[in-house]
């Protein structure tokens, strides 16, 4: 009964949204919630995991942060979600289905940002070519493969968190890295049984919810990095463009006003999600400004330097320890990864490589520099 009221309050949306009840569903079936629609219980799902707790102590921008006014990996994600919502509700989408994508859209990603995911792919690669880690990716093999579900049933059987296809695709599909992507259609041709073999990053998602929160990824950042490296004494705000803050804004507030208004005002009645080509245009500048002034500036990079010696130790040490899983060992570290691999229960198909990135991945930044001092110091 009260699913069937969630259903009908789909039917006043825009043609042009997600409707939960055309969804193409899970990857294993399961008898519907009496309450909540499949979005809203993806969104759920994402909320309740362990892994996305940990996001909380994962770096944005900034490493390991002891100022609990710099951006985490969770605040961004909520971030994400609050304004990607706000143009979702104005434009007549479906909120359920935004909540969930944004919710899950960096629930992979490794320590340490963008630096760690470069580290760990350049570790996998090199043992293994035909392998790699993308943030988007990984993602995707959390909420299929990695993440836990507990039940009154045996934890092997709750493996992945079993989410519809749309939050999946919207889920390995939000990493908009070409800086000049500001119109955005729904790509509905996506084959769903080809999402792992799919070049997510070069075509749409497969809905507009799910382009809005590609849109919005970009938005909900480059204003809060800004703001924190201002905190951070890395620059000040006379040092971007004062085209680009008469054209966007000057503080991360009316960054992000200027850019809401501006997709819903070019958005709404329309099959696409788009900036106007001058805002979209100063964007782009801004993410430029931003990776030469603060993603390569001196101190970040110092600090990139420690996290890759870090992860490459972890990686070394662990990778040793999974090729050789009979090996006894007395170090309490080693003694975790083989409980996280009797927990997984990794098959035959998932070389020791991958089950080790699988590992560094989910770890906190705090953790991984713990583990890496002890595993290595004297």
């Amino acid at each position: 009964m009260w699913r069937d009221i969630r259903i009908e309050q789909e039917k006043f949306l825009s043609p042009l949204a997600a409707h939960s009840a055309d969804s193409l569903g899970r990857r294993l079936p399961e008898e519907p919630c009496k309450i909540r629609s499949d979005y809203e219980r993806d969104a759920d799902r994402i909320l309740y995991s362990e892994d996305f707790r940990r996001l909380r102590h994962k770096t944005q921008v900034f490493f390991n942060a002891k100022n609990d006014h710099i951006c985490t990996r969770m605040e961004h994600v909520l971030y994400v979600r609050a304004i990607a919502t706000t143009i979702g509700r104005t434009l007549g989408l479906n909120q359920d289905l935004i909540n969930a994508i944004a919710l899950g859209h960096d629930i992979g990603h490794a320590p340490f940002g963008h630096s760690g995911e470069r580290v760990l792919n350049s570790c996998i690669r090199k043992v293994n070519p035909k392998l790699s880690f993308r943030h988007e990716y990984h993602s995707l093999r959390v909420v299929d493969r990695l993440s836990t579900r507990l039940s009154n049933e045996k934890i092997h059987d709750k493996r992945g968190l079993n989410l519809t296809y749309e939050v999946r695709d919207g889920i390995v599909s939000h990493c908009g890295e070409n800086y000049d992507e500001y119109i955005l259609h729904a790509d509905k041709m996506k084959d769903p049984d080809k999402i792992y073999e799919t070049e997510h990053r070069s075509c749409m998602p497969c809905t507009l919810e799910a382009c809005v929160v590609r849109l919005v990824d970009k938005i909900a950042y480059v204003g809060r990095d800004l703001e924190d490296a201002i905190r951070a004494e890395i620059i000040d705000y006379k040092d971007i463009d004062p085209d680009i803050r008469k054209e966007l804004g000057a503080t991360n507030g009316e960054v992000i006003n200027t850019l809401v208004q501006d997709v819903i005002e070019n958005s709404y009645g329309t099959e696409y999600i788009r900036l106007s080509k001058a805002k979209g245009e100063a964007l782009r500048e801004m993410i430029e400004a931003n990776n030469d002034l603060i993603y390569q500036s001196q101190r970040i990079k110092r600090y990139e330097r420690n996290a890759q010696n870090a992860l490459e130790g972890l990686f070394e040490t662990f990778y040793a320890a999974a090729k050789n899983p009979d090996r006894k060992s007395r170090k309490k570290h080693i003694e975790r990864l083989a409980a996280f691999i009797d927990e997984k229960g990794y098959g035959d198909d998932e070389p020791p490589e991958q089950i080790v990135v699988d590992y560094i991945a989910g770890m906190t930044d705090a953790y991984a520099l713990q583990t890496f001092e002890e595993l290595y110091g004297i």
